[in-house]
């Protein structure tokens, strides 16, 4: 399971940098918590934050499911891919929120492929 774990980690790092992004933009813009409004550049870091949260409740179980029953290192390249997807979606987001769309899609068709073949192989 080293593959599932490496990328597992990968996700989390950068998750890790997301949060510490939406610390130094609450000082950078003074945003004082527990507010989430205010500057609109804020406002998208703050945002590719809490959606990588949202979807890291379903990569995560989907990862560690498709490693288990299908394949650890297809796991470990799918989920290298999908943090590779996130880190796009956040330059996407934080350059022009309406260009986010291709890394929000690879992310979640990553997702998705890992959930499905994690039931099938589980099921199999």
């Amino acid at each position: 399971m080293r593959f599932t774990v490496l990328s597992t980690f990968s996700a989390l790092v950068a998750y890790t940098w997301f949060f510490v992004k939406v610390a130094r933009a609450r000082q950078q813009f003074g945003i004082k918590a527990p507010k989430t409004t205010g500057d609109e550049n804020f406002e998208r870091i703050f945002r590719v934050q809490q959606n990588t949260v949202e979807q890291l409740v379903l990569f995560l179980p989907a990862l560690w499911m498709f490693g288990s029953y299908v394949s650890d290192p297809i796991a470990g390249l799918l989920g290298l891919g999908w943090t590779g997807a996130r880190v796009l979606y956040a330059a996407e987001y934080y350059a022009d929120a309406k260009k986010r769309g291709p890394g929000a899609a690879l992310s979640w068709l990553i997702s998705l492929v890992l959930l499905v073949g994690g039931t099938v192989g589980a099921l199999l």
